[in-house]
């Protein structure tokens, strides 16, 4: 079980290695890219995850086949949406949203590589709540 002190020091990390990317990179190139480029980044810090990982819906007895991808599922806890947009959308946050309920995780973050300052502008933090339930 992970704790909530833990849990924010992953976020930190996985934080650090967007600001990274981002640095180097800078706003203004395709998601598809960023997306490469931190999977990299994630791995020379020993940052273990699972890319474009199926979110399963299940209603009572039916398991539904959904088209729904979680960009990064880190350390099988923390899902990761990335996105390279001029504007994040509500949308957005519903999707990362769905995928914390559907995953049963208690945090999730949406990174939007499109911001010339990744930590003020881009940087976006969600709770549900499962979070109040960890130490």
């Amino acid at each position: 079980m992970i704790t909530k002190k833990q849990l924010n020091r992953l976020i930190y990390e996985v934080t650090g290695a967007a600001i990274e990317v981002n640095r180097i990179l800078g706003p203004g190139l395709l998601e598809s890219v960023y997306q490469e480029c931190l999977a990299y980044e994630l791995s020379l810090r020993g940052i273990a995850y699972t890319e474009q990982q199926i979110v399963a819906v299940e209603y009572k007895d039916l398991n539904m086949s959904t088209p729904l991808r979680c960009d990064f599922f880190i350390e099988e806890i923390l899902p990761l949406e990335i996105k390279s947009k001029t504007e994040v959308l509500p949308i957005d946050q519903a999707q990362i949203m769905t995928y914390m309920k559907l995953l049963g995780k208690p945090k999730g973050l949406m990174i939007n590589f499109n911001v010339t300052n990744l930590y003020a502008e881009g940087h976006f933090t969600f709770v549900n709540e499962l979070y109040y339930e960890l130490m």
